[in-house]
């Protein structure tokens, strides 16, 4: 993300719209009064519901403060595969206790991560990070939510872990990176798939064919704000506003009604995190 390209310009609105998974604090709203804003930049074009997301303990704090803040906001809890090094025990108690919060809705996001470790210090290795990925699951079915996945470049070693775990009722696959194959394969064991601005990337070949085998009954729509701003906006600030932008390029690719997308893909987020 470029910290000299502007911000872009709200899009025409389309409603409703739930931005499925973003990361407020990253947007730089750490506070109610930012929190607010955010949202209300956001409903103004048709996101009328955030589910921002945690990817270590201070975030998943975080999260379910600003949940309580403002009744537009959910969250999502657990520690990211790359921080899995840092899931002991006392971090194992905090996050189940945030994570039964009623307004949190998923556990998440958690997963596996195979392009980090050897490149980022402190990354968790492969061992760790599958280790991490089990406890998640089990806790997400003694919860009975959703389970919000983090997968790149690990796609056989994590269906694997999950076939072996029994997965939870409901996988959320967020921001979906996977080819044809792959989202066959989730779609085949009723996972449901998150697509985020790289589905606009005019470069994302096998990612812009996958969307087009995904039912619509198991699709989400999500920024993972601040990053993944949607084509023609790549490298500027990302946040749920952008939403819409993301919305008509899937629907394009997809052949799709963007007003009908948006109207099933809120329905099917309703559905799976159970929101009023």
């Amino acid at each position: 993300m470029s910290r000299t390209r502007p911000a872009p310009a709200p899009p025409e609105p389309l409603a409703p719209l739930v931005d499925a998974h973003t990361h407020i604090d990253a947007c730089g709203a750490t506070d109610p009064a930012g929190v607010t804003a955010l949202v209300d930049r956001a409903a103004a074009v048709g996101v009328g519901t955030i589910v921002t997301v945690a990817d270590d303990l201070a975030a998943a704090r975080f999260a379910v403060e600003a949940a309580h803040w403002d009744d537009r906001v959910y969250a999502a809890v657990a520690l990211h595969p790359t921080r899995a090094n840092a899931l002991d025990e006392a971090a194992k108690r905090e996050l189940e206790q945030l994570a039964a919060d009623p307004r949190v809705v998923a556990v998440g996001e958690t997963g596996l991560d195979y392009y980090w470790p050897g490149k980022l210090e402190g990354c968790a290795d492969v061992d760790t990070q599958v280790d991490g990925f089990r406890w998640h699951i089990d806790l997400a079915k003694r919860l009975g939510k959703p389970l919000m996945i983090h997968n790149r470049e690990a796609d056989h070693d994590l269906l694997t872990v999950l076939l072996d775990e029994g997965a939870p009722e409901t996988v959320i696959f967020h921001c979906f990176s996977g080819d044809t194959a792959m989202a066959q394969a989730c779609v085949a064991e009723g996972y449901v798939l998150s697509f985020s601005g790289t589905v606009s990337f005019k470069n994302a070949h096998e990612l812009r064919e996958a969307a087009t085998v995904v039912p619509a009954a198991q699709l989400l729509v999500e920024t993972d704000a601040p990053y993944l701003t949607p084509h023609p906006f790549r490298g500027a600030p990302n946040e749920s506003y952008c939403l819409p932008y993301t919305v008509r390029a899937l629907a394009e690719v997809r052949g799709d009604d963007p007003a009908e997308l948006a109207e099933i893909s809120t329905a099917t987020a309703r559905r799976v995190y159970r929101l009023r």
